[in-house]
Order: C-alpha cells, then structure tokens, then sequence
C-alpha cells in the first residue's frame, strides 16, 4: 500500500527546507530589487549615500531571517533549539547572499561595466578634498587601480561581494537564534 504522506521523520525536513526556500527567495529577490532600484540614483546621492542605503537594504532584507526561523518554529510545534534556529537562518542567509552576488555580477560587469573607474575617480577627489599630499593621492590611485584589476575577475569580484552582506547576516541569524529559540513545555 503506498501512501503520499512523507513519513514522520522527513516532515521536519521538509517543512526547513520550504520554509528557507520560501524565505530565502523573499529575502534575495527584496536584497535585489533595492539594490536595482539604488542604481539610476547613485550618481545623486553619491557613493557614501549609496553605500548607507545599500547596507540598510542589506539589514532589511535579512529581517526576513528572523521572520523564516519564527515561521519554521511555529511549523514545528512552537519549540525550536538554537541549533536548528540558526541552520534555518544561515540556510536563508546564503540564499539572500547568492541573489546579492548574481545581481551585483550582472550589474558591474553588464549594466555599469565602468563602476570601478567612477568609485576610484570619487575616491580619488575624496583623498584631494581631505587635503591628502600628492604622494598619498598617488599611493591610492596605484592601491585603486590594483584592486580594479582583481576586481574585474569574476570569482574574486563575487568573493568579495560576498563578504558584504553575509556578515550582517551571520549576526541577524545569530541574535534571531537566541531571540526565537524555545523548549517544548
């Protein structure tokens, strides 16, 4: 006789693995949007606007960590360890980065192919404004100029783009794990 229910030991699986596609999705896709919406505006808000936006759209994409765990505790009876609060955050976190990374990868090297020139042009006139010496100025320019090399290989680019929001996410999944974890009563 076969029967279409899942036996009782894979529904918590089942339900984590639902829950952080379902999350993880909503989470990339917002992480994505914000980011794409930013764009046409950075050459007026300029890059330390930018970059305060985009850190902001970072942190509320990853609200959708805490609320990922919450759904997957209330799934699973109401109780949830630590442990399982935070492999369902981290799970929703890679997920979230992965759409970040794609999206940044598509919009340096296809839509704003010459970003790295205008952030080391801006980063220069920064240095100058400061009232930075020449040799300071020129160290910088070499120091840009280097990192745009590395910058233009895709692995290294989206290494790096990596390390921008996962770190934020790590720390929201962490507080969101002790926040939501709960014993059986």
């Amino acid at each position: 006789m076969t029967t279409d229910a899942a036996p009782s030991s894979y529904r918590p699986l089942m339900t984590m693995k639902k829950t952080v596609l379902t999350f993880g999705l909503i989470s990339g896709v917002m992480s994505s949007a914000m980011m794409l919406a930013t764009l046409p505006l950075l050459d007026r808000i300029g890059f330390d606007r930018g970059a305060i936006i985009g850190y902001t759209a970072i942190v509320l994409s990853f609200l959708l960590v805490f609320f990922g765990i919450r759904s997957y505790r209330e799934q699973a009876g109401g109780a949830i360890t630590y442990g399982r609060a935070f492999t369902v955050g981290i799970l929703i976190t890679l997920i979230s980065c992965v759409f970040y990374v794609i999206t940044w990868e598509i919009i340096y090297f296809k839509v704003r192919p010459g970003f790295a020139d205008e952030f080391s042009a801006y980063a220069i006139e920064k240095a100058r404004a400061s009232g930075a010496t020449e040799e300071a100025i020129a160290a910088r320019r070499r120091e840009l100029a280097q990192f745009k090399v590395m910058y233009d290989k895709p692995l290294f680019n989206a290494a790096f783009t990596f390390v921008e929001p996962f770190p934020i996410g790590l720390l929201v999944t962490a507080i969101s794990a002790a926040v939501l974890r709960k014993r059986n009563p």
